[in-house]
């Protein structure tokens, strides 16, 4: 049936308490539980469950079998209602499951605008995803992670509880994440994770100027390769560089890390030229 430019397939279960936006496209088989808002030109293609306190933003695609707003995985959740919050032009590919937060943990699992989540991508509860950002096929948060704009991550990533993913950062497939990824930064690996450099690539895609990507990687190298500890490495990048985004982003970033950040490297004739 369509009604004020909404569109629900016979098939579908919708709550009458679900609010729905204009333009709204609800496909065969798809069901949405009563205190779910869908956006503006939202569209649902079939079989996607929607349920819990669930809002998403306006023109996000679900392909089949999304699960989205159930309940966390987490032993403690006592039914607590907790909240997903999804913004605007993001993509669900099949079969992605997003929970819902947990009381004690803020009680919101959150996504940003214009993120493309690839088949089977698992957010878990009182996850922070930002804005632009890749999850390719089966990349997997534990709970509580924090994933800044314009990360990527390739398939099969999984990355620990209570991690961050810093902005631009790449993190290659396969790779188990157990410590925070520097902003700007390439890795990959399993036991070890290490540093493959600066994510130059992704930089210049971003419109980082040449000027920029040398500034970072003269940083990267004061930080990763050289025989300077942390704190050296924070103190010598301080001096040798005036405040600015990039610098500053840096330093605060390593600064406020409560589980430590992953500083391993490869050999630097091992880093390609990016």
């Amino acid at each position: 049936m369509s009604a004020h430019d909404i569109t629900i397939h016979p098939t579908a279960t919708v709550h009458p308490e679900a609010r729905l936006d204009s333009g709204v496209w609800i496909g065969p088989n798809c069901v949405i539980g009563e205190k779910v808002s869908l956006g503006r030109n939202t569209r649902l293609e079939s079989n996607v469950s929607i349920i819990g306190l669930t809002e998403v933003g306006a023109d996000c695609r679900f392909a089949p079998f999304s699960s989205i707003g159930t309940e966390p995985q987490d032993t403690g959740y006592k039914g607590d209602e907790t909240v997903v919050r999804i913004g605007d032009g993001n993509i669900f590919k099949e079969f992605i499951t997003v929970h819902r937060g947990t009381a004690k943990g803020g009680g919101l699992t959150r996504i940003g605008d214009r993120n493309y989540f690839m088949a089977y991508v698992h957010i878990a509860h009182d996850s922070q995803v930002g804005n632009e950002v890749i999850f390719t096929n089966n990349a997997t948060l534990g709970g509580h992670v924090v994933v800044q704009d314009f990360a990527y991550l390739s398939a099969f990533a999984g990355v620990h509880q209570f991690c961050r993913i810093g902005r631009y950062a790449f993190i290659g497939g396969f790779t188990v994440v157990t410590q925070d990824v520097l902003p700007f930064m390439k890795v990959a690996g399993m036991r070890p994770i290490k540093i493959y450099g600066l994510n130059g690539i992704g930089l210049r895609r971003r419109g980082f100027s040449n000027e920029r990507i040398h500034a970072l990687r003269d940083m990267i190298k004061i930080l990763c390769f050289s025989d300077l500890n942390t704190t050296q490495a924070v103190e010598k990048i301080e001096a040798s560089y005036p405040p600015g985004e990039d610098r500053d982003e840096l330093i605060g970033f390593i600064r406020s890390s409560k589980r430590g950040i992953i500083k391993k490297t490869v050999e630097p004739w091992e880093t390609d030229s990016e």
